[in-house]
């Protein structure tokens, strides 16, 4: 009779939990932001061997994925095979596995890629079994030519577009996401569909384990601000197995100052989001390193209670974010969105601390004392002071 009781909790349970895959945000590298059509396979083993070498795999970078442009033609079977730059993904795959690491690919349900290469549309299961053949860990699903189906489905009834839309999206979805159960290897599903429809309400029961929130991010403070910033209220539709995506990071490409992507990595690290490097890691500075394999900042975002970040206070260009950790620790960041510095508060009651709290200066590494109700630091433009309250 106990059992009878509990299977209808373990029944509701999203199907990602179920499977037990991304239990904190995933962490690694994808090759779009950096090398976006240009990836080859000396690329990816090259990235492999930076993850190790660079001490990013054992700060938790494990997935090495390769994004679009792989792809080659499809046999007379329907077999998908690569192109020359990928001459043999199996053997890629067992590469990127003899390096302790797992092995991320992509594609989309339409039948083109977004760059124009062949996508999974009405060979799911098939694909699904060779990305199985070929050792995939992870898969990235991004929608691409696939919106030209739904639109025109749409179009041959206006009054129900926007549902039929929403249907056949979702059944696309659902269909990617059986093919890889059919295949009985666990494979992280990333949904890449750009917020669309609220996706956070509907992707965890359809196997999803990360979904993205907004359109792409690019490597400016504009575009990744406009993104991390607005990730607020979504806090409640994360948690083990099932992630908001506000895109990869950026950090390392070049066009934003090192207090700008502190800004990135601390905004991305309270949000629990995926922590997908897209630089190129055999050319990673030591400012650049610095950022992306600091430990105090990774284990906010890995921290075991699997809670988002929100946002507990703003005001014009300054904002307060709040993320709940375990053993009853908070992390708090000080954000100053404007072009000057600026002194920024934190309520510890809005943050949801204790009004007495011990306080450290993360990028810092700086013990700061115990403080008493409040705490004000000088934030830089554009910049971050990133606490731990415990």
């Amino acid at each position: 009779m106990k059992f009878l009781r509990l299977l209808p909790f373990v029944v509701a349970l999203p199907l990602a939990a179920q499977q037990r895959v991304a239990l904190t945000p995933p962490m690694g590298w994808n090759s779009w932001n950096h090398f976006a059509g240009r990836v080859t396979d000396a690329d990816v083993r090259a990235a492999a061997d930076a993850i190790v070498s660079s001490g990013m795999k054992d700060a938790g970078y494990i997935y090495v994925n390769i994004d679009d442009t792989w792809e080659g033609k499809r046999d007379a079977s329907g077999v998908l095979h690569t192109n020359e730059k990928f001459p043999d993904m199996k053997a890629l795959g067992d590469y990127i596995h003899s390096k302790g690491l797992k092995f991320g690919i992509y594609s989309s349900p339409g039948p083109q890629t977004c760059a124009r290469f062949e996508g999974s549309y009405q060979h799911e299961e098939q694909d699904a079994k060779t990305w199985a053949e070929w050792g995939v860990d992870y898969i990235k699903y991004d929608l691409c030519s696939y919106r030209t189906i739904m639109r025109e489905a749409a179009a041959k009834d206006p009054a129900n577009g926007e549902k039929i839309q929403s249907e056949l999206m979702r059944q696309a979805y659902q269909k990617i996401s059986d093919a890889i159960r059919k295949t009985g290897r666990p494979m992280v599903l990333s949904l890449c569909q750009y917020g669309w429809d609220e996706v956070w309400t509907w992707a965890p029961s359809l196997g999803g384990n990360l979904w993205r929130t907004t359109g792409d991010i690019s490597d400016s403070y504009l575009s990744m601000s406009q993104i991390g910033f607005s990730q607020a209220g979504l806090s409640k539709y994360a948690g083990p197995g099932h992630w908001n995506d506000p895109d990869m990071l950026e950090v390392g490409n070049g066009r934003m100052t090192a207090e700008e992507y502190r800004t990135h990595m601390s905004l991305w690290s309270l949000l629990a989001a995926p922590l997908l490097a897209g630089n190129d890691l055999s050319k990673m500075t030591d400012e650049t390193k610095s950022i992306l394999l600091n430990k105090e900042v990774i284990a906010i975002d890995q921290d075991a209670l699997g809670k988002q970040g929100d946002r507990v206070w703003a005001k014009g260009a300054l904002e307060v974010w709040a993320k709940p950790l375990s053993n009853g620790r908070v992390a708090v960041g000080l954000f100053n969105r404007s072009l000057e510095a600026a002194p920024v508060s934190v309520r510890f009651a809005d943050a949801g601390a204790k009004s007495s709290v011990k306080v450290r200066d993360v990028w810092a590494a700086k013990d700061l004392g115990t403080k008493q109700g409040s705490y004000t630091a000088n934030v830089a433009a554009h910049g971050v002071v990133l606490l731990m309250l415990e």
